[in-house]
């Protein structure tokens, strides 16, 4: 074995192992947010509850001479569109509390630890086989994973409300990749010739980052119908159950929560257009024509129309709220299958690039 090939070995049994690493501090992160939401105290659900049904909440007592007056920290309410309800963000997972906010914090730290980790480790596959470490579905997992947490962390540098997003984003990474470590793991290789293209570069990295904020949007409209469920229960005076009480008042308003899956997805769609379109001028280089039916350039085609539907549908009265929803639900579907099941269920042109 020569010096070159000695050296990508060692490298790619560094990026198994930073990768491994990366899941180890995950599942830390993972335990410390349960640790946020099981230790958090819930918000008083008469803010809420005061909210949608119009009544003002009642005046404090005059302080007696000497004393120190004490203000109730403000609502933050979230203004809906017309003809939808008024209702306050709830405290985040936390509850407000400090001590549900340190554990929070914690989780946080991990999380952005165990990124600097994995996008080493997604280096370290790189410089092992001297390409983008995307050429397979193991490289495209936690390329993907990696991007995922980096939308996030860039997010809450921004200072945008998405902590929620927290719990539901470490699970599905180390989802990702458990299943690319123990399925999807394949030895580094190079390229067939039609992959070894500057294209690589621009298209699967496009269609990473597209995922990543799909899935941020996916998970917010989620979130938001079980919140407004749980509003539209407050509203009616119906009781809410426990884990209403103890989860669902914790979340951003519903309005919050639908505005940002919205906006995010409105935001990425024209990338994906991007993403389809240069997948086709990288098929015309590649196999000598732009579209040729093939079950990944079908499902990518799909998830394109579902989205751009979602949006149309998102801008119109009739189809606004919990049938946009599900609409985007099954869009982010769309985008899933097309991520697993074609490479894994379908053959086609695209399958020679490895699971």
């Amino acid at each position: 074995m020569n010096l070159a090939a000695e050296t990508n070995e060692n490298l790619a049994s560094i990026s198994n192992v930073l990768i491994y690493s990366s899941m180890a501090i995950y599942l830390l992160a993972f335990f410390a947010h349960i640790a946020e939401w099981v230790l958090g105290s819930r918000s008083k659900v008469g803010r809420t509850a005061a909210a949608l049904t119009g009544k003002a909440p009642a005046r404090a007592a005059a302080p007696a001479a000497g004393s120190v007056a004490v203000l109730d920290k403000p609502q933050v309410v979230t203004r809906a569109p017309a003809g939808s309800r008024d209702v306050p963000d709830g405290p985040g997972a936390a509850g407000g509390t400090e001590k549900g906010d340190l554990y929070g914090r914690v989780a946080i730290s991990l999380t952005a630890l165990a990124f600097l980790i994995e996008a080493a480790g997604v280096a370290s596959r790189a410089m092992s086989v001297q390409r983008a470490p995307w050429g397979n579905m193991y490289e495209f997992s936690i390329t993907f994973s990696t991007v995922l947490v980096a939308v996030y962390l860039v997010f809450l540098a921004a200072r945008k409300n998405v902590r929620w997003a927290g719990l539901p984003l470490v699970t599905t990474v180390l989802l990702d990749l458990g299943i690319a470590t123990k399925w999807l793991y394949t030895d580094s290789d190079q390229l067939v010739p039609a992959l070894d293209s500057y294209w690589l570069w621009i298209h699967v990295s496009t269609a990473i980052f597209c995922g990543a904020v799909f899935y941020l949007g996916a998970v917010g409209t989620l979130l938001y119908l079980f919140r407004d469920s749980y509003e539209a229960k407050l509203a009616a005076g119906r009781k809410p159950g426990i884990f209403a009480t103890s989860v669902l008042e914790r979340l951003p308003s519903a309005a919050t929560l639908d505005k940002f899956s919205y906006r995010v997805n409105a935001a990425v769609f024209p990338l994906w257009t991007f993403t389809i379109i240069a997948g086709a001028i990288w098929a015309g280089d590649a196999w000598g024509r732009y579209w040729g039916w093939d079950p990944k350039e079908v499902w990518s085609f799909i998830t394109w129309v579902a989205y751009a539907c979602y949006l149309h549908a998102r801008a119109t009265a009739g189809w606004k709220g919990r049938k946009a929803a599900y609409l985007a639900l099954f869009a982010f579907g769309c985008w899933l299958f097309n991520y697993y099941g074609v490479n894994i269920f379908i053959n086609g042109k695209h399958s020679y690039a490895g699971v």
